[in-house]
C-alpha cells in the first residue's frame, strides 16, 4: 500500500474509532474496540492487541489474532522497549531485536505504541505484529500514536 493510501486510510479510520469510543469512558472497551477495528482493516496486521502495565507487570488485556502471551517478561522485548524508552518502536525484523518474545513463531516485524494515562503515566502498549518484514513506517507510527490517544480522551 502506497504511503498516500495508507495515511488516507488511517485518516478515515481515525474518525470512525472517534465516534465508537465516544460512546462510552471505560478504557477496556475503548481498547477492545480499537483492536478489532485496526486488526480488521490492515491485511498486513496479524495481531493486534494491548498490554497493560500494572504492579510492574506487563499482561494481556484485550487482542485479535492467535494467542498472545499472557504476561511478558519484565524489561525484555519490544513492548517493555517502548516502555523504558517512553517512545514507539518499529521493529522490521523481529529474529534481529534481541530479546525479542515470540508468542507466535509467525510473527516477523513488529511495532509498540505506548499509551499514556491522563497524568502523563504509561499504562498500557498498543502492540501490532505482521508476518510481513518490514510492515511498519513512520505513518503506521503517527497515526497509531494518534489513535492510543482516544483511550484515555475525554471529550
Amino acid at each position: 500500500m502506497d504511503e498516500a493510501r495508507k495515511a488516507d486510510r488511517y485518516l478515515r479510520i481515525y474518525g470512525q474509532l472517534h465516534k465508537l469510543v465516544n460512546k462510552t469512558i471505560d478504557p477496556i472497551a475503548r481498547m477492545a474496540t480499537i483492536a478489532a477495528v485496526l486488526h480488521h482493516k490492515f491485511d498486513y496486521y496479524f495481531w493486534t492487541g494491548f498490554y497493560r502495565l500494572a504492579n510492574d507487570q506487563l499482561t494481556v488485556v484485550c487482542y485479535q489474532g492467535s494467542v498472545a502471551c499472557l504476561v511478558l517478561a519484565a524489561h525484555t522485548g519490544v513492548c517493555w522497549s517502548a516502555i523504558d524508552g517512553k517512545k514507539t518502536v518499529i521493529v522490521d525484523d523481529v529474529d534481529t531485536f534481541e530479546g525479542h518474545i515470540a508468542c507466535d513463531s509467525s510473527s516477523a516485524s513488529e511495532i509498540v505504541v505506548p499509551v499514556y494515562n491522563n497524568e502523563g503515566q504509561i499504562v498500557t502498549v498498543l502492540d501490532v505484529d505482521s508476518k510481513e518484514l518490514a510492515a511498519f513506517d513512520e505513518i503506521d507510527a503517527e497515526w497509531l500514536e494518534k489513535i492510543v490517544q482516544l483511550i484515555h480522551k475525554q471529550d
